[in-house]
């Protein structure tokens, strides 16, 4: 197996040459089972585990490795299983606050160069949740490509594909219909060989059904949507990455409820809500207050867009929570990596003494 076929690049190669000369070998995860993972290498396909280390104490779960990171392993005996004993750096990270109260970024997948944000016309078509996609996909440095779905089943596809154009800045737009195949040669220029494309969005809106329509058969599980609320079944419960008969290599991803962007800062910072909100960002920098908060002050240009119809209000309330979410996710994230830092040097220093005990010094 050529691993230029899955993604591997001249920089992996250059970041990989001192564990080659430990005698480990490159390979890819395309799917997490826990702590088992489905990796692809110049050998085929393997069952990798992780050694001790990648389960100590203290150890948080985005230093393991996701679908799409490329490991060092070291081949076992047992035919077809591994040992993962590195993880190269990651080119892009795909990541979301995980679920719950507690402040913690989860990541979707690993050097991904694409992300199709796919969106359903016939149902939930939410603006404000396509900005935190787009946020979190600047974020990851990785390109979004929003995909407006099931056109077929819309009443005015063309007024629903123009009001994404409106918030999608920078991003290309496409209107298609994935299970008649309608618009999909329009997203050739994203799918080239040894490229790799993750899907992203909602449960329903179309994402295995867009894999299977560019595969050209029905190679991940489909549900029907409920008539109810025509929302679609999580038929996709995994993050896999498969390669397409074209060469493209495409991530399916579980359906999100709930997105919280795991982005920073606007203002000065480069991440991915500048990105997702340029237009606030760059009205924001000819207000006449540097500190202004866009409510009340005189001489914002940001209130003046507003009044104008540049931008709507909808556009900048959305901005200022994701905002404000930056700044909590931070702030916790700084506490918690003071308190991982104190339990792994609480955790040296007990071995240390363990170390002490059992190996007194001679006089």
């Amino acid at each position: 197996m050529n691993l230029k076929d899955l993604g591997w690049t001249e920089r992996f190669e250059e970041e990989f040459t001192p564990l080659k000369d430990k005698g480990f070998e490159p390979a890819r995860v395309v799917r997490q089972e826990r702590d088992q993972f489905q990796l692809l290498s110049a050998h085929g396909p393997l069952v990798g585990v992780l050694p001790g280390r990648f389960r100590e104490a203290g150890s948080s779960k985005f230093e393991r490795p996701v679908t799409g990171d490329w490991v060092a392993i070291r081949r076992l005996p047992e035919e077809g299983r591994a040992i993962i004993e590195e993880m190269l750096p990651r080119r892009t990270e795909l990541a979301r606050q995980s679920a719950g109260e507690k402040t913690e970024k989860q990541v979707m997948g690993a050097n991904v160069d694409v992300v199709f944000i796919v969106m359903a016309a016939d149902h939930d078509f939410n603006l404000n949740r396509l900005e935190r996609y787009l946020a979190m996909v600047w974020e990851s440095g990785a390109e979004p490509v929003v995909l407006l779905n099931k056109i077929d089943l819309a009443e005015d596809p063309e007024g629903l594909a123009a009001a994404i154009e409106e918030v999608a800045i920078g991003a290309d737009v496409h209107a298609i219909a994935a299970l008649d195949g309608e618009g999909l040669e329009a997203l050739a220029g994203h799918l080239e060989p040894g490229k790799t494309v993750a899907c992203v969005g909602m449960s329903g809106v179309g994402k295995s059904t867009l894999i299977n329509a560019l595969w050209g058969e029905e190679k991940l599980a489909t549900a029907e949507v409920r008539e109810s609320d025509r929302r679609g079944k999580h038929t996709t419960t995994q993050r896999e990455l498969v390669q397409l008969p074209s060469g493209v290599l495409m991530m399916d991803t579980p359906g999100i409820r709930e997105l919280g962007a795991w982005v920073s800062g606007g203002g000065d910072d480069e991440g991915g809500l500048g990105h997702a909100f340029e237009d606030i960002e760059e009205l924001a920098a000819a207000c006449k207050f540097r500190d202004c908060a866009h409510e009340s002050e005189p001489g914002c240009a940001v209130r003046a867009a507003i009044k104008a119809g540049e931008i709507t209000e909808a556009h900048l309330k959305n901005y200022q929570k994701l905002e404000r979410e930056a700044v909590v996710q931070a702030a916790k994230q700084d506490k918690a990596l003071a308190a991982e830092q104190k339990r792994k040097w609480k955790a040296f220093g007990k071995m240390a003494r363990q170390n002490t005990k059992n190996n007194p010094k001679i006089p």
